[in-house]
């Protein structure tokens, strides 16, 4: 049984089923909403046009039919829409109907494996990759057909891995050691960069984050490509350890420019999402403190976090809140000093 149900300026129709799981015949899953809305606001933010856009894994179409329906005028020079799922292209042409959207010649639908979707195509300046667990079984296919100056986003919903909780299966999906520790989803996020990073460093791409995020059940980062050697290196040469995780990505999670465009730009719900990047983005270091586990140790009281942060700046230090825990602050001060200070 299907129902038609609306997401921001979408239309579409999904199965009834209440629980979510990739064996359904339309997977939607409404908890990734608000992924799908960075995507537009991101693509919104750059300065790119005519994108040759691939969704080698999309179920619905959701994320598609938004792009075709909220991205600004000139954006898309065609869409490809891509899923295995048995009658898809009739539930991809449903839910472009239901739309009314104008102008078909530029969509393309192919229902084949992700895969072989990528291989037979000609590359494009944007593939959304958001599979349900990792992404590994499509990065190669994926970094292949990136254009030279190319977008790539990455979801990965197996956090319990790069989190720590099953570090063996770390170890083998990512190729590193994560940490079972209130750094785990900062970390997580960094070695996943790696490893996608590694297996553009085979094709001479340097995949370098421009934005990064943790939220709920999965991270999500967007890559901007570029081609060489030298540039290849230069991104491997921010590889490395931190305390005991890794190897994982030592360089910047955000490209502070697009991180405001993209606040600047964004409606009020995401705003404040967007704020706290904002500010962290600002504070090019890896790793946080927790101000509740510093407190414990000291077997302190935890102070009001703007009266620590106030403090923090007037010692000349800079500070923020982070997105990754609602315990820390982002901050280049040592730890000796935070500790004078807290004391």
């Amino acid at each position: 049984m299907f129902q038609i149900i609306e997401e921001s300026k979408a239309k579409i129709k999904v199965s009834k089923e209440k629980k979510i799981s990739k064996k359904l015949p339309v997977f939607y899953n409404p908890v990734m909403k608000l992924n799908r809305d960075i995507s537009i606001l991101l693509l919104n933010s750059v300065r790119k046009s005519k994108l040759q856009i691939g969704l080698p894994l999309s179920g619905t179409g959701i994320r598609g039919i938004r792009f075709l329906l909220e991205l600004k005028r000139n954006k898309i020079k065609n869409i490809s829409f891509n899923d295995n799922k048995k009658n898809f292209i009739k539930t991809i042409q449903d839910n472009i109907s239901i739309n009314n959207i104008k102008g078909k010649n530029n969509i393309l639908i192919s229902n084949e494996d992700a895969n072989l979707f990528l291989l037979n195509s000609s590359g494009f300046d944007y593939i959304d990759i958001d599979p349900f667990g990792t992404p590994n079984p499509y990065l190669d296919t994926t970094i292949t057909r990136l254009a030279r100056k190319g977008i790539l986003a990455v979801t990965a919903t197996d956090t319990s891995a790069l989190s720590g909780t099953y570090e063996n299966a770390c170890k083998r999906k990512y190729w590193a050691k994560p940490v079972r520790n209130e750094l785990k989803h900062e970390m997580g996020i960094r070695i996943l960069i790696r490893k996608v990073q590694l297996v553009g460093a085979q094709y001479e791409k340097a995949l370098t984050p421009i934005f990064s995020y943790s939220k709920d059940h999965y991270f999500r980062v967007f890559f901007k490509c570029k081609k060489g050697k030298t540039k290849v290196d230069k991104i491997i040469r921010k590889h490395g350890f931190f305390e005991t995780a890794g190897p994982l990505w030592l360089g910047q999670l955000w490209d502070k420019k697009l991180v405001k465009n993209m606040h600047k730009n964004a409606d009020a719900e995401l705003q404040k999402f967007l704020k706290v990047i904002k500010e962290e983005s600002e504070i090019n270091i890896v790793g946080f403190y927790d101000i509740h586990r510093i407190c414990e140790k000291l077997k302190t009281e935890v102070p009001k976090y703007e009266l620590l942060m106030d403090k923090i700046k007037k010692k000349g230090y800079k500070v923020s809140r982070t997105h990754f825990s609602g315990f820390g602050i982002r901050s280049d001060i040592s730890k000796e000093d935070l500790i004078r200070i807290i004391k």
